[in-house]
């Protein structure tokens, strides 16, 4: 169950009406033994949590500030608790749509988020995940300029060989573009290994098969491991 979009006039929905953009931010409810798994096993469940809780704020005022100067849509895909509670949370945090990441793979997780911005009508889609203590509004104003200047698909490497940002252009909006984008997140000769050091490089693989260039912006660091604080301190 999803939260409508903030009504637009003639009944269109807000990414419509804002030029057809949606920055999709993915995230997990911050409770203790919820999220951050890797973290909480040396450092406990309520810590792990309080760091969650941090990132996904510290994300979604980047996202705010983005939406803000590129006239997107914010939309944050939920995980972890009920919609009505998701939807609370969504429009504290300044979203304007609320929608849930479903069960599954995080492949079929961003697959939904894709599905859905083209049924709605989208034509430029950045999704990210919450967990960037270092991402700054203009890392996501970057990507949609890069998708205003043409390009099908836009990655943000991330330091640990996968990306924190996808972004596909208005090229995908055909129903064949559309499974041609899927396909970045089911891999070329073989499935992608989610969560190992080859993310990046399987995906580039699927992009170059199919057909779409890609565009690379800077390389960021997420957060997943104890040893990751160290950066972020």
């Amino acid at each position: 169950m999803s939260v409508p979009a903030r009504p637009a006039r003639g009944g269109r929905t807000r990414s419509q009406a804002m030029g057809g953009r949606r920055l999709v931010v993915l995230a997990r409810w911050p409770a203790p033994g919820r999220c951050k798994r890797r973290l909480a096993v040396e450092l406990g469940d309520a810590v792990a949590a309080r760091v969650q809780q941090r990132l996904t704020g510290h994300g979604l005022v980047a996202a705010r500030l983005a939406c803000r100067a590129t006239a997107a849509e914010l939309v944050l895909a939920t995980s972890g608790l009920g919609a009505r509670s998701a939807r609370r949370w969504g429009l504290r945090e300044g979203a304007d749509r609320v929608v849930p990441q479903g069960h599954g793979s995080l492949a079929l997780r961003l697959c939904r988020q894709v599905v859905l911005a083209r049924r709605d009508g989208v034509r430029q889609l950045v999704l990210i995940g919450s967990d960037l203590p270092e991402l700054a509004p203009t890392d996501l104003e970057d990507a949609f300029r890069a998708l205003d200047h043409g390009a099908p698909v836009v990655l943000g490497p991330a330091t640990d060989g996968g990306y924190w940002l996808i972004g596909l252009g208005s090229r995908q909006a055909a129903t064949p573009a559309v499974r041609s984008g899927l396909r970045l997140f089911a891999g070329a000769s073989a499935p992608i290994d989610w969560g190992g050091a080859a993310v990046l490089q399987q995906t580039l693989q699927a992009a170059a098969v199919e057909g779409l260039g890609v565009t690379l912006l800077s390389h960021h660091s997420d957060l997943d491991r104890p040893v990751d604080l160290a950066r972020w301190r």
